[in-house]
């Protein structure tokens, strides 16, 4: 979509029951937070682009996008740049970042969504009585997520901090709950976002400092958060710290505790385990999350490492071997078959073979967005 698919908003003018209205137009602070009581009421056909996205399906999101555009469904500005979201964030799943960015370069002039064609209020013909902006805070993600896929690291974190700014301000802004919790979980999301980033550059110190900020925002009482903490110190090398934020998490622990909390005390406990290198003790800890929850993939990819470094190869290709035939929707990520594909090229001669099957596979049951290079066939 081009800046043309948005109406300019210089040439509807105001009628006379929009100026008489002017004082009770409803300001909207988030696109959600709108009269619309559905999905499709929202913006046309929303709920069918949200089932294709939950099921993986991008290119079929931009077969729609592409249909909806040619055959001019989309009449509203908001569902223009709603149905740009969606293909953009297909382009960016499908590894088409060059492809994503153009799109959004033909809709931005420089880095300002607070322009006026983003705003309800300039075209009152669509939108009487509602001002506020429509972009939708995942094209903003997007947008400070993209530079990254393009091997521009600076640029996406300059917008990331410049979205984590956009957040606060409009926390400040907002008196009622449900939409104070929801800029409260975007700034969660973005400001994890941001820690991954220094995190991948080994930046401890300055991850530390952003945990902390976390740390304020969700509470001391977060394992989520905490589990964090004590992974980036066992990074950073303060052991004895790593083990304190574990040990608080363990605390955390009561009779009716869930077995997500449980699961991720022993995760915890298993990676201090792999610091001193005793990968036996490690991989009971991986077991008891199994036993606790079938489809606890990260526990499974690790206990199948920890016992090839414990030179049992044969066992740890069963392992993955046997997540991907039980819960192949669950297992299928990139770094359980590249791990596989190694252990693979390890303990086979023929390993070329065995990969082409495994990839052969792959290509009829994974999603849209899964990189089939991870096979290295």
């Amino acid at each position: 979509m081009d800046t043309a698919g948005l109406p300019d908003p210089n040439s509807s003018q105001p009628d006379s029951t929009t100026a008489a209205a002017a004082d009770t137009t409803t300001a909207i602070d988030d696109p959600l937070n709108n009269p619309y009581t559905s999905l499709n009421a929202i913006c046309h056909e929303l709920s069918d682009l949200q089932d294709l996205a939950t099921r993986g399906a991008w290119k079929s999101i931009l077969d729609k996008v592409g249909h909806a555009r040619s055959l001019n469904l989309l009449t509203k500005p908001h569902e223009h740049l709603t149905y740009l979201t969606f293909n953009v964030l297909a382009l960016t799943k499908l590894r088409r970042p060059v492809d994503a960015n153009q799109e959004l370069e033909t809709l931005l002039d420089g880095e300002d969504f607070n322009t006026p064609q983003f705003h309800y209020q300039n075209y009152p013909n669509h939108y009487p009585n509602m001002k506020g902006n429509f972009v939708p805070f995942a094209l903003r993600w997007l947008h400070a997520y993209l530079p990254y896929s393009l091997a521009q690291r600076m640029k996406s974190l300059d917008r990331l901090y410049t979205l984590i700014d956009f957040i606060r301000s409009k926390k400040l802004k907002v008196s009622t709950n449900p939409s104070k919790d929801l800029w409260k979980r975007r700034e969660i999301l973005v400001l994890n976002t941001i820690i991954s980033h220094h995190l991948s550059q080994k930046d401890f110190k300055l991850c530390l400092g952003l945990l902390n900020e976390l740390i304020g925002i969700c509470g001391d009482d977060d394992p989520n958060v905490l589990s964090k903490l004590g992974y980036v110190k066992m990074q950073y090398g303060d052991v004895e710290g790593a083990k304190r934020a574990f040990s608080t998490v363990e605390g955390m622990i009561g009779s009716e505790s869930e077995v997500g909390l449980r699961n991720l005390v022993s995760r915890s406990k298993a990676l201090m385990y792999i610091v001193e290198k005793d990968y036996v003790s490690a991989v009971r800890e991986y077991e008891k999350c199994i036993e606790r929850d079938g489809m606890d993939m990260v526990a499974m990819n690790n206990k199948a490492l920890c016992l090839m470094y414990s030179r049992d190869l044969s066992d740890a290709i069963k392992v993955l071997e046997n997540a991907l035939e039980r819960v192949p929707t669950v297992a299928l990520n990139e770094s359980l078959v590249v791990n596989l594909c190694s252990m693979y090229e390890l303990a086979y001669v023929n390993h070329a073979d065995i990969k082409k099957t495994l990839n052969n596979w792959i290509a009829r049951v994974a999603p849209d967005d899964f990189d089939s290079s991870c096979t290295r066939t």
